[in-house]
């Protein structure tokens, strides 16, 4: 018998009254449960299996058996915001499908699963969803070995003073991270433009600590371009296009995605 604290990734029906469950958990990283029953109206478990539910787990392991078997979930938060807006929904989802293509079963990374914990509260105090989910990304792929490259070229791994050429860097995801005049020029068709303001945004969110990442605010141009290039790098990292984090464009204003704020 085993039991840990964790946050429910996703989870999926199985047989007739059962479901198997993703988790993202302190002490055994990522792991996937059956839950016996759980579909059942008088089930034990409540809501403590819905997504992005924050829970004590007691799970039984069995030998040479990949599922574990989910005993018992009690509710620590349910961060209500994320299920009546829509927005913060989107963002929600983002972050757990991340964890979830990005990490490996059984891999325990408590700083990962603070990471995780600390957007969700955010997203529940009332945060841009957007935005949170743009930081909460470039933390999470500095903590799985993926960090964006800003300190000499992703590709060469030359160092050089022209990082910049006409005030604007050079952004190639299939390289992850800055590349020199040389590689960009090889590669136009795919590089993304960052300004000094954007570039300056990653550099600190990376440097930061997820607590305080949030005090980062980004606006017009610097927005836009962050949201381009942390996406196409997402989506080569997980070898998938993930579901949008804005699936309500159309009915938000005029997207305005800088310490302090860039622009």
């Amino acid at each position: 018998m085993l039991k840990t604290p964790a946050i429910t990734l996703k989870s999926r029906k199985w047989g007739e009254a059962d479901r198997i469950v993703t988790f993202y958990t302190v002490r055994f990283g990522k792991l996937r449960g059956v839950a016996r029953g759980a579909r059942r109206m008088k089930s034990r478990f409540g809501s403590a299996l819905e997504p992005f539910v924050h829970c004590d787990l007691n799970l039984f392991e069995k030998h040479n058996d990949p599922l574990y078997r989910i005993t018992q979930a009690d509710i620590r938060e349910t961060f209500p915001r994320l299920r009546e807006d829509l927005a913060a929904m989107s963002g929600a989802a983002r972050m757990v499908n991340l964890v979830a293509a990005v990490t490996a079963e059984g891999d325990p990374a408590p700083r990962i699963f603070q990471t995780l914990l600390g957007g969700l509260r955010w997203l529940q105090d009332g945060g841009d969803p957007a935005l949170t989910a743009l930081l909460f990304q470039l933390k999470l792929l500095g903590q799985t070995g993926f960090r964006p490259q800003t300190d000499h070229c992703a590709a060469c791994g030359a160092t050089f003073p022209d990082l910049r050429r006409d005030g604007v860097a050079r952004f190639l995801p299939a390289s992850g991270g800055l590349v020199c005049a040389t590689c960009a020029s090889r590669h136009s068709d795919r590089c993304l433009s960052l300004s000094p303001g954007s570039l300056a945004f990653i550099q600190q969110a990376l440097r930061m600590t997820a607590s305080v990442a949030n005090r980062l605010k980004a606006t017009g141009r610097v927005r836009a371009e962050l949201e381009a290039a942390v996406e196409s790098y997402v989506t080569i990292v997980a070898g998938k296009r993930l579901p949008p984090v804005d699936f309500l464009a159309a009915e938000r204003r005029e997207p305005a995605y800088g310490v302090g704020t860039f622009s």
